[in-house]
């Protein structure tokens, strides 16, 4: 694999220590600018706000600008709002510093993902794109827990400080390691645009709004499931997450490898298995262990989707995929924006802490419909392929 994938990954980790580190610091924050924990909540909803309307703002306007070149600016933008949000002196402020860190989220994703995918031979694109996606399954693992230690023990603001010189580091390894190659000639906006009047596309996105919505329906009350049904301490939450990113991490790169030999049949399997995994989980979480080992399972099939479905827009997209990809990249937080809400919904409907899991299991039944419906269509000749105009035909492999 390139080099500037690793650049690309490092940013990777900067963005998704910075979009859940919050979650855990959000007691110290909130308490600090003297708002209530739901008024702090508004640093994660607006994060993903950001996220959702950023991805295809970011992307529209970098049409005209080279893709390294966008990347650094992105990588720019990102720091910027972590310094902001570093230095907030009130809680408006940092609000606006979470936003502007935001914007860059979406855009990074989606425009690296044709980056990484145009570096290697096509036979290797999904793991391209898995490799890139390995930063942020790393920043739940390590940057997420480190960056709420270091915040609970020197103080919030370090941690948003430290992140800001993450993205400082990802800026220099894209402007050192990522080749400056040109876009395709002819590409424009309505290039972009185009690509979602294929049905194929639209089904991607809509199984990644289903699929990721149904691990995020379990992931989002994770912290009184494990705490009030597996009986464990609150102190052993961060620990637990801490699995569920390993999970993260072995499927992200499991689901890149198969995906480059099979990709419909890769998703059948983990979002079948997804389904399964979430519905037993309504059990599973009333023991410690099988709990731990079921949470591990979550994260592992869940994110063995991304790398297969960013792959599966970008063939369907081909010729002009930046928007669409950056697109499914809002998709994902659409859909644990959706999973969060329903989940709320069957806590407060009395249904109890497991309920979100019987949610969650619905979702990625639901996405593996859209999966097999999507195949059929393929195989009937039946989904309309966007007519573009731009030259469609394969860039030259770069590596460095």
């Amino acid at each position: 694999m390139p080099l500037a994938l690793l650049a690309l990954a490092i940013g990777a980790f900067g963005i998704g220590t910075t979009e859940f580190v919050i979650m855990g610091l959000l007691p110290q924050v909130s308490h600090d600018f003297g708002v209530s924990i739901p008024t702090g909540g508004l640093l994660v909803t607006g994060y993903a706000l950001g996220v959702m309307f950023g991805a295809p703002l970011m992307t529209v306007l970098g049409t005209k600008v080279p893709r390294k070149r966008m990347l650094m600016l992105l990588m720019g933008l990102f720091i910027a709002g972590n310094l902001l949000s570093a230095l907030a002196p009130s809680f408006a402020v940092m609000l606006i510093g979470r936003v502007i860190a935001s914007l860059a989220h979406g855009a990074f994703f989606g425009i690296g993902s044709v980056v990484a995918a145009d570096l290697v031979a096509p036979d290797k694109k999904a793991g391209a794109i898995a490799m890139m996606f390995t930063g942020l399954t790393v920043a739940n693992v390590i940057g997420v827990p480190l960056g709420t230690l270091v915040g609970q023990s020197a103080g919030w603001r370090v941690t948003f400080g430290i992140v800001a010189a993450i993205g400082v580091l990802g800026l220099a390894g894209v402007a050192r390691l990522v080749p400056d190659v040109p876009k395709p000639e002819g590409v424009q906006l309505r290039h972009e645009l185009a690509a979602f009047k294929n049905a194929q596309v639209l089904l991607a996105m809509a199984m990644t709004v289903l699929g990721f919505g149904g691990v995020f329906a379990a992931v989002t009350y994770i912290a009184p499931m494990m705490t009030h049904v597996a009986g464990f301490s609150d102190g052993s939450v961060t620990w637990l997450l801490v699995l569920f990113g390993l999970g993260m991490v072995g499927g992200n790169l499991i689901g890149g490898k198969y995906a480059d030999r099979a990709l419909m049949p890769m998703l059948y399997v983990s979002l079948g298995a997804l389904a399964l995994v979430l519905g037993l989980f309504t059990i599973t979480a009333h023991n410690q262990i099988t709990a731990a080992v079921t949470l591990t399972l979550i994260g592992a099939l869940g994110f063995a989707t991304v790398p297969p479905l960013q792959k599966r827009v970008l063939d369907h997209a081909h010729g002009a995929p930046t928007l669409a990809s950056a697109v499914n990249i809002g998709a994902f937080n659409l859909g644990n924006a959706l999973a969060a809400w329903l989940g709320g919904i069957v806590i407060a409907a009395g249904l109890g802490y497991t309920a979100p899991n019987g949610v969650g299991a619905a979702l990625a039944g639901a996405a593996l419909l859209v999966a097999v419906l999507s195949a059929a269509l393929e195989r009937r000749g039946g989904s309309h392929t966007a007519v573009i105009s731009a030259p469609t035909a394969e860039q030259p492999t770069v590596s460095h």
